[in-house]
Order: C-alpha cells, then sequence, then structure tokens
C-alpha cells in the first residue's frame, strides 16, 4: 500500500531521497485530519518566510486551492487536483505558462504539494461508472494538510515576533523621543553635568540601529537607551530636589533672621504645619542641633543640613523628619525596601508604595495624603500606619482621616513619631517627657 503512493516525475525530473521523503510525510498524517482551506492558507502566508515561499507561489498556491471542490480539507477525501495550465493560470492572475512551473517547483520544493503524474503526464481524473473519482493525477495537497498544526505554529510564532518588534521600535521611538528632550530642558535650565558627553553617547548608540531591525538587534540598543534615559531623569530629579531644598533653607534662613532670638533650640521647625511652626521642639530627635549655639551662623548651617529633605511650600503641607528617626520609630518599613534595606529617601518612597499596595490603600487616598502632607511625610505616615498595623482597622480610612487633619491643619506628624519611639525605647521617652 505505501509503496503505490509513491510516484516518480514524469519526463526528465529526478526523483530525489527528499522528494521520497516528502511524499511519505504527506501521506502520513493522522486520520480524521481537516482544516478550512483559506484559514490554513492565511496561516501560509503568515508564516511565509519560514517557509522559504515568494508571495507570487503564494498566488499559485491559492489558485490550486481554488480547485479544490470542499471548503475543508480532509484526510479521508481526496486531496488531488487536475487544473490545466490553462486554467491555473487563469486563476493565477493570467502568470505565463514558464513563471508558473518555476513557483509550482518552488512549492513542491518547499513541501507544501507534491505532484502525482499520470503515466503520460497530463493532469485528468478517471471516475467509475457512478461518477465517483478512482484516480486522479496532478497535484496532491496532502503535504499541507499533513504540515498543518507546523504551519499553525509557526505562523502563530511569527505573528508574536512580528507583534514584540513592533513593540520594541514604538518603546525605542519614545525613549529617544524622551531623551532628546530631557536633553533639552538639562540646556534650558542649565543644570550642571557633562551633557555634551551625554548628548555624544546618544548619537554613538542611535547610530548603532539597524536598517534592517530585528528583536536580537534592537534588545541592547533600547536597554542602553532607556539606562541612560533613567540617568538623566535621575540627574534631572536630583537637581530639582536640590533647588527645592535650597528654597527651602533661604527661606528658613530669612525667618531665623527676622526672629531675633538669642539662640537656636528647635531640632527642626516641622512637628506642626508650616502655617504653625513651633517655636520650641524636643531636643531628643537632633542632638546636634539642639547645643546651644553661640555663633548664630553655625546654628544656622546645621539647621538648614538637618531641613535639606523638606518637601516645597504647599499649604497644609508638612515638612519631613530625618530618615534615620523615621526608621528608628519604624523598623518594619525597611523590609519593603529595594532589597530589604531603605538608605535614601527615594528607597522610603519606593516602600511606602509598596506597603500601600499590600494594606489595600487605595491611590487617590494616597495621592491625596501626598499632595496635602509632601511625598516625604506622606511616606512617613505610610511606616507608621504599617508599624501600628495590628492597632487599625481601616488603614485606607485612617489615612483619609489624618489627611483631612492635615487639611485643616490639625495634624502633628511629630506626636505620631514620638508616640512610636516610646515604645521602641522607653528610655529616651522617658527623658523628652
Amino acid at each position: 500500500m505505501e509503496s503505490e503512493s509513491v510516484t516518480t516525475p514524469f519526463g526528465r525530473r529526478p526523483m530525489t531521497l527528499a522528494l521520497l521523503l516528502k511524499q511519505r510525510r504527506g501521506e502520513a498524517m493522522a486520520a480524521g485530519t481537516t482544516r478550512n482551506k483559506w484559514k490554513l492558507f492565511r496561516s501560509v502566508c503568515e508564516a511565509r518566510a519560514g517557509l522559504g515561499v515568494t508571495d507570487r507561489a503564494l498566488t499559485v498556491l491559492d489558485s490550486l486551492l481554488s480547485f479544490y471542490p470542499e471548503d475543508e480539507l480532509s484526510s479521508e477525501k481526496g486531496l488531488v487536483v487536475f487544473p490545466s495550465n490553462a486554467q491555473l493560470s487563469l486563476r493565477a492572475r493570467g502568470m505565463a505558462a514558464a513563471t508558473l512551473r518555476r513557483h509550482l517547483a518552488l512549492l513542491v520544493e518547499a513541501g507544501l504539494i507534491s505532484r502525482k503524474d499520470s503515466p503520460n503526464g497530463k493532469r485528468y481524473v478517471r471516475r467509475g461508472r457512478d461518477g465517483v473519482i478512482e484516480e486522479a493525477y496532478g497535484f496532491s495537497l496532502a503535504p499541507l494538510l499533513a504540515r498543518a498544526s507546523e504551519i499553525e505554529v509557526m505562523a502563530a510564532r511569527i505573528a508574536a515576533d512580528r507583534q514584540m518588534l513592533r513593540a520594541m521600535k514604538e518603546r525605542l521611538t519614545i525613549c529617544r523621543r524622551d531623551i532628546a528632550k530631557l536633553l533639552a530642558a538639562a540646556a534650558a535650565e542649565a543644570v550642571p553635568g557633562d551633557w555634551e558627553h551625554v548628548t555624544s553617547m546618544f548619537q554613538t548608540i542611535l547610530q548603532g540601529i539597524p536598517r534592517a531591525a530585528t528583536i536580537e538587534s534592537l534588545r541592547p540598543i533600547l536597554e542602553d537607551l532607556e539606562a541612560t534615559r533613567e540617568d538623566i531623569a535621575n540627574l534631572l530629579d536630583l537637581h530639582e530636589k536640590m533647588r527645592i531644598a535650597s528654597t527651602s533653607e533661604s527661606q528658613i534662613e530669612r525667618h531665623i533672621q527676622d526672629s531675633h532670638t538669642e539662640s537656636i533650640s528647635e531640632s527642626e521647625p516641622s512637628f506642626e504645619t508650616r502655617q504653625r511652626q513651633a517655636a520650641g521642639q524636643p531636643d531628643w530627635l537632633l542632638r546636634s542641633a539642639t547645643k546651644p549655639q553661640k555663633d548664630g551662623l553655625r546654628a544656622q548651617t546645621n539647621h538648614r543640613e538637618e531641613s535639606r529633605f523638606a518637601v516645597g511650600p504647599r499649604a497644609g503641607e508638612l515638612t519631613s523628619f530625618p530618615l534615620a528617626t523615621v526608621l528608628l520609630a519604624c523598623p518594619d518599613i525597611a523590609d519593603y525596601g529595594p532589597g530589604g534595606v531603605i538608605g535614601s529617601w527615594r528607597d522610603l518612597l519606593t516602600a511606602a508604595i509598596v506597603v500601600r499596595s499590600m494594606l489595600a490603600v487605595s491611590p487617590s487616598a494616597y495621592e491625596a495624603a501626598s499632595r496635602v502632607m509632601g511625598p516625604e511625610s506622606a511616606a512617613i505616615v505610610m511606616a507608621c500606619i504599617l508599624q501600628r498595623g495590628e492597632c487599625i482597622n481601616s488603614a485606607g480610612g485612617y489615612l483619609r482621616h489624618l489627611t483631612r487633619r492635615a487639611e485643616r491643619g490639625e495634624f502633628a506628624l511629630g506626636s505620631m513619631l514620638m508616640a512610636l519611639l516610646r515604645v521602641k525605647i522607653p528610655a529616651v521617652g522617658r527623658a523628652g517627657s
């Protein structure tokens, strides 16, 4: 039975082992295999590059499929089509006979169709008395149906790669735009930095983008661009924070000079809101700042150094506290920092966002707190809520309550930290009382 399915080429075309293997593979398909011929053809078009066929060859395959009478290709039915060259040329949009033969050979070579030649090389069908086809000679679509699953998987992979490549190109375009505009902003704001070197590196990376981009060639370029964008953004962010801190220091210095005080005993100007700055504060938060200063300039310098993380002056906003004090009062927040460590205010802000999500605090509640209290103070409040988690039923509701109090100028962040410090360090709490 297997030997009967082998058909050698007619005329001068030689028989090869590869041709025999393709015929065997076409015949050895699972029983009951079926596919919609037009859906399968779309998969072939999608996987064209992987199959090694041209668009003209696909036109010929489309024409061959049109001669199959059913929409479903089935292994239970005959899969041989037998159009004449004239008919096939008409359905192939008038393709020349020589071109038609060349692309038919390409489809055979790609393993999508096979020839079933008659004794005289003609394509025809022999029917029985009842009109049923007994034997057909022409082109067999069996290899196409046998490879249906392989072709569909190949098409899906190529489609996914194309979508990924498109997404990478979009990310690359956005990244190029971001870097160009960030560099322009740095120049316009006169931000200190070796921007000529950064611009040169940026141009060097762009020159490495190939004309025919692939996922493999774009991936390292995109990583370099995104790393460059992150570095520039961090530098600009740091510059802006330093500018805000400098503005706050200037305001504090003017306040000290206008107060005509003999000495400075405050640790920081900020257990209350800026509308209600307190005059005297406990001396256990920053002992270096509580010692009486004979030199007023030294007192102002120490005061500004400890207040450099104070957030911008917005209505109702609370000032920040030394990071070491916050971590002493709320040690649990450190577990949620990058790598389980908090070494900067940026790490604290990142940890606060993680804790907000963990405690089911809505983004709107946290954004409102950040807007009213300031980002650093809102992060400190989240750290306090985490530390007192067993005593708070609804973290989100409690945060909204504190935000409303801060808007009215009734919330003292220092009292909350002091209460936690008394629990952690009872002796210090007694000393401050």
